[in-house]
């Protein structure tokens, strides 16, 4: 694979996406190719069987291979489900250089004391995401490389993972053929994508609507402030809809897609036929009917991202409100519901900053984290906006020399999976 390629994959409860991309020398990122293939072997986010995700991921990976007209072998893959933990760390270290002077080396050593955390044998670390640095006592540092001090400590928000789940998405990587360069937050992944610079920087809350989880990430002042998964998702308004109606899931799943309405306000009232079950006669619907099912829940799940933005205190700080995206955000009237429901500005967020090539084919909320994790990997400079450390976060085309702190979780669990 050419070097400058990167595949991001998205491995979700009711689909596979692959996405290749590459960017150009005035850096500007084209889309290459494009691969969705129907999942059925995650619930709620999390493996659940092997060989049909395995299956899925070859399908999604080799049409999107196709179409960029590349061979892959390395992939930069999503990890979410409500196993999912967020929780803030400080750590603090003593500059010893005879000059005084902070070196990216300390700030490793830093972000390392940090990780230096009681945690269950069952859970590992998957981002260190710096809040602020603290020289001698001056709060606010973005980046202390370069500055004199004696005392550097540092807030940090860090996220952490089952180590089984983690484990069972490399092992479904490696069955099918290919290496995972790294493992991303799905939240984190999405943000990089539909995201603008200026809204993190007043203050955002994402709320990426999947099949089986729903995402939220907050931030402020360019940072990822607090993250967090919840097992209520599209599926759950599917099943309402299958069971209302009584009708089989796959139907239930195309009345959704097709005639949902998240808010009743919008609904002109027109009959729908539904197909009879077991040879039955077929029924008739009125369309508000279909609406009446699908707003509660949509309410519960947006009530619930609330609960979690209140949570994490940032909830008053929220000027540009929040981004609805992932394919739950497709009902018309998401944004309009969201609105009522949190008292916030809402949008539906689609991939930005593409500039070339499938643009149209990928401009979809549905396609947010796909999107998102070949950002990740092709342009650094768009977490660097974030203080994250550049050489913890080496771009996802399987070159990291394993000093950052991340090539070295994606060390230890590939050692895990070897010793499987």
């Amino acid at each position: 694979m050419n070097d400058n390629i990167v595949i991001g994959l998205d491995i979700g409860t009711t689909k596979v996406c692959a996405v290749a991309a590459t960017a150009d020398e005035l850096d500007r990122v084209n889309i290459l190719g494009v691969g969705v293939a129907p999942s059925d072997g995650l619930n709620r986010g999390v493996v659940v069987n092997i060989d049909k995700t395995v299956a899925s991921v070859r399908e999604a990976v080799e049409e999107a291979a196709r179409m960029a007209g590349v061979s892959v072998r390395n992939v930069i893959v999503g990890i979410a489900g409500d196993h999912v933990q967020s929780f803030q760390s400080r750590g603090v270290i003593t500059i010893s250089n005879r000059d005084g002077e902070i070196t990216e080396a300390d700030v490793q050593r830093l972000l390392e004391d940090t990780t230096h955390v009681a945690m269950p044998a069952d859970r590992e670390i998957l981002h260190v995401i710096p809040q602020e640095f603290i020289v001698d006592g001056q709060d606010g540092v973005v980046d202390p490389v370069g500055m004199s001090g004696v005392r550097l400590e540092a807030n940090v928000h860090i996220i952490t993972g089952l180590v089984s789940a983690a484990k069972n998405i490399y092992r479904c990587i490696e069955k099918a053929g290919y290496h995972v360069s790294d493992i991303v937050l799905e939240p984190l992944g999405s943000s990089f994508a539909v995201l603008h610079p200026d809204e993190k920087e007043v203050g955002v809350a994402l709320i990426d609507i999947g099949g089986g989880t729903t995402d939220i990430a907050v931030f402020e002042d360019n940072t990822i402030r607090h993250t967090a998964v919840v097992a209520v998702a599209g599926n759950k308004v599917t099943d309402d809809v299958r069971k209302g109606l009584g009708v089989m899931r796959d139907q239930a799943e195309a009345l959704k897609c097709e005639f949902g309405v998240a808010n009743l306000e919008m609904v002109e009232d027109e009959e729908i036929a539904i197909p009879g079950v077991g040879g039955r006669t077929e029924k008739h619907i009125g369309r508000h009917s279909l609406a009446q099912i699908i707003q509660p829940r949509l309410e519960e799940i947006l009530e619930i991202a609330a609960i979690e933005i209140k949570r994490s205190g940032y909830g008053r700080h929220l000027s540009a409100g929040v981004v609805l995206t992932g394919g739950g955000a497709l009902i018309p009237g998401t944004d309009e519901l969201a609105a009522e429901v949190m008292g916030l500005d809402a949008r539906i967020g689609r991939p930005m900053g593409l500039s070339a090539g499938l643009v149209q084919e990928v401009s979809d909320p549905k396609f947010a984290t796909s999107v998102g994790l070949v950002l990740y990997g092709l342009r650094p400079e768009v977490i660097g906006k974030t203080p994250f450390r550049t050489d913890s976060l080496a771009p996802g085309t399987g070159t990291s020399d394993g000093r950052g702190l991340t090539s070295r979780i994606t060390k230890i669990m590939k050692d895990w999976f070897n010793e499987l």
